[in-house]
């Protein structure tokens, strides 16, 4: 009978290969194989659906702070008031959608929205013009904003980031040079033009506080996936991002695509100065001073790449919710405001590090 000491210990590769099973490496190429395929799969699903992230997380979120906090969280008032919170990031996001899924980003939705506000304020509070010039002559502003923009991208070839920088200085700039740095307080604006706070308006709905500008904010991200899943359009601003040297070849015009895609953004801004109007009351020049930033958030969260050509609307909406949730659950749960900085910043970092995962893991 053999002994244990009679067992040859191995000492090198050749000794190795005697005692291992015959089979062993073939086994380990087989696992490593199927764990590559494993990845593979996720990142072309994910690739495919970028919004499956974000609505897991969502999830997570809800069932988390429903189990902390408790039956406060579900209540529909709290649920309202969550949506009411995330109307203006929303829409506004919806704007800076459009145009990271070109490949671009910016800067200056915020100063574009309160420049539209403080417009269409003076001129119908304090100028005395009538609401039905001065509403559509501050959506105008908007759009010339985003026009702007686009044209100094696509003409003088400098790069998003930094044409939006310069702009976002420029209309804040003609921000508190028009508005004088004043307030329009919001009994002024109730009794010369009351229809500039209409979106702030609420109404009850199973026992939830609804206000129009949250209706709003789901009919313009409805109209806005449509637009990008259902029409050529929508084709070409994917199409730009992803590729644009590849698209121009394919006949896609890029640079009026990318002029129409920041004017539609600036017009999109517009319309959130009106929600912003509706949801403070008051006309001010240092509202919605955090919007840029706020509305990159919710794109990054939900899913939407930031080197452009993957991302959706609906993704930016559940981004929107997820920054929402996690604010509210944490300020019911006794939270310092300065730990819902924390986990905001977190979630970038994770949708960011996501993002990256998923275009490198088929490399």
């Amino acid at each position: 009978m053999t002994s244990a000491r009679d067992v040859p210990t191995p000492h090198g590769p050749a000794d190795f290969e005697r005692v291992l099973p015959q089979g062993g490496e073939s086994a380990a190429a087989v696992f490593e194989e199927e764990r590559r395929g494993l990845l593979n799969t996720a990142q072309a699903v994910l690739h495919e659906m970028p919004t499956i992230v974000p609505v897991l997380v969502l999830a997570l979120a809800i069932a988390v702070f429903s189990a902390i906090v408790g039956g406060r969280f579900f209540h529909p008032f709290n649920l309202s008031l969550i949506l009411q919170q995330v109307t203006i990031i929303a829409i506004v996001g919806t704007a800076q959608t459009l145009v990271i899924l070109t490949a671009g980003v910016d800067l200056s939705v915020g100063a574009i929205m309160v420049l539209s506000s403080v417009v269409m304020g003076r001129l119908a509070v304090l100028d005395g013009v009538p609401v039905v010039i001065a509403f559509p002559i501050g959506m105008l502003v908007g759009t010339a904003c985003g026009f702007v923009n686009g044209v100094l991208v696509t003409k003088l070839k400098l790069p998003p980031f930094i044409v939006t920088l310069g702009t976002w200085s420029i209309f804040s700039a003609l921000n508190l040079l028009y508005s004088h740095n004043e307030t329009i307080r919001q009994q002024e604006v109730e009794e010369a033009a009351p229809f500039l706070q209409w979106l702030g308006t609420a109404f009850k709905f199973w026992g939830a506080r609804l206000t129009y500008g949250s209706i709003l904010m789901i009919l313009i991200a409805a109209l806005m996936w449509y637009v990008l899943q259902r029409t050529a359009y929508g084709r070409h601003v994917y199409a730009t991002g992803n590729d644009p040297d590849a698209a121009r070849l394919a006949g896609v015009k890029t640079d009026r695509t990318l002029i129409s895609v920041y004017t539609l953004a600036g017009l999109i801004c517009a319309v959130a100065s009106w929600a912003v109007i509706g949801r403070i009351g008051a006309i001010s020049a240092l509202s919605g001073g955090t919007a840029n930033l706020d509305s990159i958030t919710a794109v990054v969260i939900g899913g939407t790449s930031l080197f452009g050509g993957r991302g959706s609307i609906i993704g930016t909406l559940v981004g929107a919710l997820i920054v929402g949730v996690f604010r509210n659950g944490l300020a019911l749960g006794g939270a310092d405001a300065l730990w819902q900085e924390f986990a905001v910043g977190v979630l970038i970092i994770l949708a960011v590090a996501i993002d990256q995962w998923i275009r490198k893991v088929g490399a």
